[in-house]
């Protein structure tokens, strides 16, 4: 059982999410009490041409998928896949479905703009997505027709977790929901603290065990709760506040915890990377890292990429610092992302970068069009969705 004392934090830790957070509004949009808040500015780095590139990943297909949406900035749309279908949303309104051969399977027009990414349960056939005005639509995965609709007391931008016969959605005005995945009736809601600002977005919500779902919230704090019922079981605090203004006490748990072999790792948008022991409950690593991402878990590593864009790696059982790479500095960079035996990221050119794990050298590149913010990964094959539009498919080389 984890126990809610607060952590003790490193003089050092909070020094550094002073400095980190001035620049979180350079790559976040903030809701600010309509004020607009001018982010400082910095370069992109330029890429350097890699010498001896490696062979990574083989294209599969690329398709477009027209956007005409205001929103697209707020959006961190990932593709739908159970390693035989896609299915992929655009801000528009559409919901689009594809076999690996890139044949258009169906294609619905929701008639609004989308907001939350796809969900999709190959098991129940149902893709979930989430709309502008907090409409939840669940779709036959078979045909795109409309199963059941709900409407929630606020928007959801993540992906919801089906699982349990429950779909499990995080809105961004604090309140998680879960609905019954046959009706999208109201089961139960669970309200967290919201502060008065906070990053647009949330992290989509995962399994901590086969009964319990896992959500991270704009309070800085992971919350367990149980998935039939709702009933909340712990939270823990990760984000740490530290500074003078509401800019820089941001804490928001904006990745997807992760969940790996008995260990709970998890980081913030202050500055912490938190790792937990789930058997003791106890805190086993504490280290400095702002992101809004989620982590990459290899069997000995951690990979995280920061707000300014380097890529930190740790040791997953002490915490210690392994390896930084500097080369990609300010390009906005996405969720570092499993594939075979490198570490994926995508930037704000299209630029798909494919890392070592053991060192982080750059070891070879592949492109698409649009701003990459996130990357998925599943049964061999790499996939994404850009803001604007592009969705694209590899697969590892063969």
């Amino acid at each position: 059982m984890y126990n809610n004392k607060p952590l003790s934090t490193p003089a050092s830790l909070i020094a550094k999410a002073s400095k980190i957070t001035v620049l979180c509004a350079s790559i976040a949009l903030v809701a600010a009490c309509g004020k607009t808040i001018k982010p400082e500015e910095h370069k992109p780095t330029k890429l350097v041409q890699l010498e001896q590139a490696i062979n990574v990943v083989e294209p599969v297909f690329q398709t477009s998928i027209s956007d005409r949406s205001k929103l697209a900035d707020v959006n961190r749309f990932e593709v739908g896949f159970d390693g035989k279908q896609l299915v992929v949303a655009s801000g528009a309104g559409k919901v689009q479905s594809y076999g690996l051969n890139g044949q258009t399977l169906w294609s619905v027009d929701l008639k609004e703009d989308i907001v939350g990414a796809v969900a999709f349960d190959s098991t129940s056939q149902t893709a979930v997505v989430t709309t502008k005005s907090a409409r939840v639509v669940a779709l036959d995965t078979n045909n795109g027709q409309v199963k059941w609709e709900n409407k929630l007391s606020g928007t959801v931008l993540a992906p919801a977790l089906i699982h349990n016969n429950r779909v499990i959605l995080s809105a961004n005005d604090g309140i998680m929901h879960g609905l019954s995945l046959q009706s999208g009736q109201s089961i139960w809601q669970f309200a967290t603290q919201t502060p008065s600002i906070s990053v647009r977005g949330s992290a989509k919500p995962t399994l901590l065990d086969n009964q319990t779902a896992l959500m991270g919230g704009a309070d800085g704090r992971l919350h367990a709760v149980e998935i039939e019922s709702g009933i909340p079981k712990w939270n823990r605090r990760v984000g740490i506040p530290s500074g003078a203004s509401e800019i820089q006490r941001m804490t928001d748990v904006d990745g997807t915890p992760t969940v790996d072999r008995g260990q709970l790792l998890a980081v913030s948008y202050s500055g912490q990377l938190m790792s937990a022991d789930l058997a003791s409950g106890q805190i086993t690593f504490l280290q400095e890292a702002a992101s809004k991402n989620s982590l990459a878990v290899t069997d000995t590593a951690v990979i995280t990429t920061t707000l300014d864009g380097i890529v930190k790696a740790f040791d997953r059982r002490t915490g210690e610092p392994l390896w930084e790479n500097e080369a990609l500095a300010y390009r906005e960079l996405s969720n570092p992302e499993l594939i075979g035996n490198y570490i994926a990221i995508g930037d704000l050119e299209g630029v798909v970068h494919f890392l070592s794990p053991q060192d982080g050298r750059i070891v070879s590149r592949t492109q698409t069009k649009g701003p990459i913010v996130k990357l998925t990964s599943q049964g061999g094959y790499l996939l994404t969705q850009t803001k604007s539009g592009q969705v694209s498919v590899w697969r590892l080389a063969r």
